[in-house]
């Protein structure tokens, strides 16, 4: 499971993954591995905790580097 990180703007920062923070950073591996996650259905939560949908989240992986 994944959780959205943000500043207090609303804007997404990171993804948190039990202790991990994971940037936003195509070279890294975490990233790659979090973005093909996603695309497999794996549960990512917004910042306030709440499970995002999957048209939610096809979304949010439209917007990622």
């Amino acid at each position: 499971m994944y959780t959205l990180e943000t500043d207090p703007n609303g804007k997404n920062l990171a993804v948190v993954c039990g202790n991990t923070c994971i940037p936003f950073a195509p070279a890294n591996m975490d990233y790659i591995r979090f973005k093909a996650d996603l695309a497999n259905n794996v549960t990512l939560n917004d910042s306030t905790g709440n499970v995002m949908t999957s048209q939610a989240v096809a979304e949010f992986l439209a917007t990622l580097p």
